[in-house]
């Protein structure tokens, strides 16, 4: 843990039921003109979007709407945003979905007030000047990107993930609904909250942890395992909802000032190649990296150990951070999350090509244990097998 540190929240958070209803209010407030609604077909075919317009509409705000936000956002579609933002005349942006939709509408605040590519713009503090204004409203619980200093892009020339990484593509608002949230398929609450699980043990186990991330990471552990497996199965359960959008937030806030690792670096690989969707390569991989990663800090798997439900009792660290690896295989498949296998896309042959790619990921030197070619390459091999 790093006891020299920074902590930055630049965005305000709005949380509770019927916090949508306030949308048009908070564009006034921020001073928008005319608003490019970010989003994506799985809204539009829930109704979600219908109603968030309407509150537009009712509240007398100009807007266009751009829905064909796709998972693991791409360049060419974060370009055709752009464009029609531009022509469009927008100066405040609302991202409406999961984290692709936020993300996407972080790409175009940033190409809004800097120009050019999206590939001019990846990398750490790369930016000249804030994004335009942004609204975030999550309706996945899952990737904390309403609150995060990021905007994760696939490139579609090299197939990698890329990252827009600075401060002033944070949103300026974020609006959590649980309500909205009550429309999400099971296993798109399954994989999305396995990603938030994800973020909040990487928040704490990585290189620079510090202590108010620690605690954030570890209540956000608390209220996944507690309410995850309730909301996909009851999807309609308003407390499980409320309590897992904010598990998400919470962890995105952790990762947001802590940094995530290996498990990161090897999904972004995996969903850049085959565009496997994000929070289920993580579930996939979270187990065999957490368990790779006990040598480097056996007392904080422990922890999380503990979290997950294991038992200290009458056992050391290491074999209570041990147990931790099959409480996470075990949760992954109380909710459904398939096996790597079951993908059907994934190609042994490319481990070698995806293991690289993992160790060139900007959150690598964040891994509590240092990991090579090679060892990515065992994991990925490992996961694969399900061994």
């Amino acid at each position: 843990m790093i006891w020299d540190f920074q902590f930055h929240l630049p965005t305000r958070i709005e949380f509770g039921n019927g916090k949508v209803q306030e949308l048009a209010s908070r564009v006034r407030e921020l001073g928008g003109e005319k608003v490019l609604l970010v989003t994506d077909q799985g809204i539009v075919k829930s109704g979600i979007l219908q109603k968030v317009t309407d509150i537009l509409k009712n509240g007398s705000i100009d807007f266009v709407v751009y829905d064909q936000v796709k998972p693991n956002p791409r360049d060419v579609d974060c370009m055709d945003a752009y464009r029609l933002a531009k022509e469009a005349g927008v100066d405040l942006l609302i991202g409406l979905g999961g984290g692709s939709s936020m993300d996407t509408a972080k790409a175009v605040g940033t190409l809004l007030t800097h120009s050019g590519e999206i590939k001019d713009w990846y990398g750490l503090n790369a930016l000249e000047r804030p994004i335009s204004p942004l609204i975030c409203i999550p309706t996945t619980a899952g990737t904390g990107s309403e609150i995060t200093f990021f905007s994760v892009v696939t490139d579609t020339q090299t197939k990698l993930k890329m990252n827009i990484l600075d401060i002033r593509v944070a949103p300026k608002i974020a609006l959590l609904d649980p309500e909205l949230t009550v429309t999400l398929p099971p296993h798109v609450t399954a994989s999305t909250g396995m990603d938030a699980l994800t973020h909040a043990i990487e928040a704490y186990t990585c290189t620079i942890s510090e202590p108010i991330t620690d605690a954030l990471a570890l209540y956000a552990i608390d209220l996944i395992v507690q309410y995850l497996p309730t909301a996909v199965q009851e999807g309609s359960n308003i407390e499980a909802r409320k309590n897992m959008l904010a598990a998400s937030l919470i962890a995105g806030i952790a990762f947001g000032n802590s940094d995530v690792g290996g498990v990161h670096c090897m999904a972004e690989a995996l969903g850049g190649l085959y565009d496997t969707p994000h929070g289920v390569a993580n579930s996939m991989l979270l187990p065999y990296v957490f368990e790779y990663n006990i040598p480097a800090d056996v007392e904080k798997h422990a922890v999380v150990a503990q979290r997950l439900g294991a038992s200290r009792d009458g056992k050391s660290a290491l074999e209570t951070a041990l147990e931790g690896v099959e409480l996470l295989k075990k949760l992954a498949e109380t909710v459904q999350i398939p096996k790597m296998k079951d993908l059907g896309n994934v190609n042994p042959t490319d481990f070698s090509y995806l293991a690289e790619a993992a160790t060139q990921n900007v959150s690598a030197p964040s891994n509590p244990r240092k990991a090579s070619k090679e060892d990515y390459l065992q994991l990925f091999q490992k996961a694969f097998e399900g061994a």
